[in-house]
Parts: structure tokens; C-alpha cells; sequence
């Protein structure tokens, strides 16, 4: 049995612009990339509304910190065979970093994290990290929205080449969810159930490579 952590923000969680509530289970991108890769791998969904990749939300009701988190998650679900991390969109926030290079250093940060581990067992090697740039963020008529984001549709359309380099540096595999998903523009930065769908189709062809199914 292989295990798959699948690590993110609103993206990964569900978050339905058109109902503000959560996409059904099926409809979800995790739920998707389990059915389509079978009962001989466990597909974990650990998404969080406003998750960012390593900085903090003051005004959060939660720790919306993700590099403070990760390494409690990693404890929960270990041993894992492949972590997929899809951050960075909430990182485009002015309040939070509001730059795609700031989350790229996020993103570092959360593969260090992975990296360095202090893991349960005693096991071979570390899982393999799968780079997801989440789709870019697009125009919207939502003041609320756009105002939260001001800014976020130039730099999150940087993220993509900015994490495939990363991913390069660190060895990591790279995914663009922008190549086969859009952000609605009811709040220009969720997904519809249909987008969130095919990023699930669209990951697991690079999920059997790396974990050599």
C-alpha cells in the first residue's frame, strides 16, 4: 500500500465559489486522484481554507501557517510514499507576502521541512515531493476578492515557472494545475467542481511515475 499526502489550501479542501460552501467528496481533487489510481494506494487530503505556505494570518481563527504545521501532519500520516503540496495562492495576499517569489521561498521551506524530518520509523529514503502550482488567479467582480488579492493576478501567473525551477533546483516533481484548470471568476481565485476534477485526472499519470506504479 502506498500512501500519498496531499497538502494545500481551499484548493485541496473544496471550496465551492458558487454555493461558499464545499464541493461534494467525489468532486474534490484528492477524492478524484484516489478513484482514478485504485485501492492499492491511500490518497490523504489535507486542505485548509487560507492555508499559506509558510507565513502567518493574523486575523486568521486558526494557524493558517503552513511550514508551522506541516511537520505535525507529516507525524500523523507517516509512514508516506509521496507528498503533493499545492500552496502558494494565499500567499499572493498583499497582507500576507503578496509576491510569487515570497512563496516560492515558501515553498522551499516546506520541502526542507520534508526533507529534514525526524520520521516515525525506520525506512529507505523519504517520500518523493510533488510541486503543484495552483491555477493563477483571475479578474474578478467580487470588490472583496479583488481587493483581498490586489495585485495576485500578475504574480500568481508567475508561480508556475518560478515553482518548475524550484522543483529543478530541489529534485522535486512539477505539476502546472494551470494547464488543465481555471480559477472562476465569481471570486477569481476558487475552482468549480468541474476544474477541481480535472486536476485530479490531470495529476495522476505524474503520481504512478513517481510512486513507479
Amino acid at each position: 500500500m502506498k500512501t500519498v499526502l496531499c497538502y494545500g489550501d481551499s484548493l485541496t479542501w473544496g471550496y465551492g465559489a458558487e454555493t461558499l460552501g464545499r464541493h461534494a467528496l467525489e468532486d474534490r481533487w484528492p477524492s478524484v486522484l484516489q478513484k482514478a489510481l485504485g485501492v492499492d494506494v491511500q490518497v490523504i487530503a489535507e486542505g485548509l481554507n487560507g492555508r499559506t505556505t509558510a507565513y502567518d494570518d493574523h486575523l486568521a481563527d486558526c494557524d493558517r501557517n503552513g511550514a508551522r504545521i506541516l511537520p505535525t501532519v507529516l507525524h500523523s500520516h507517516d509512514p508516506i510514499d509521496l507528498v503533493i503540496i499545492m500552496l502558494g495562492a494565499n500567499d499572493m495576499k498583499p497582507a500576507i507576502c503578496g509576491t510569487a517569489f515570497g512563496a516560492v521561498q515558501g515553498m522551499e521551506r516546506l520541502i526542507e521541512l520534508v526533507r529534514h524530518h525526524a520520521w516515525s520509523f525506520d525506512r529507505e529514503g523519504r517520500p518523493d515531493i510533488l510541486i503543484v502550482s495552483p491555477p493563477p488567479l483571475c479578474e474578478t467582480a467580487n470588490t472583496a476578492f479583488a481587493a483581498m488579492f490586489s495585485g495576485g493576478v500578475e504574480q500568481s501567473a508567475m508561480l508556475a515557472t518560478l515553482y518548475a525551477d524550484l522543483a529543478d533546483e530541489k529534485g522535486c516533481g512539477f505539476f502546472d494545475a494551470g494547464s488543465v484548470a481555471e480559477t472562476t471568476p465569481l471570486d477569481g481565485v476558487h475552482l468549480d467542481a468541474a476544474n477541481t476534477r480535472a486536476i485530479g485526472r490531470g495529476l495522476e499519470p505524474v503520481v504512478r511515475m513517481m510512486l513507479g506504479l
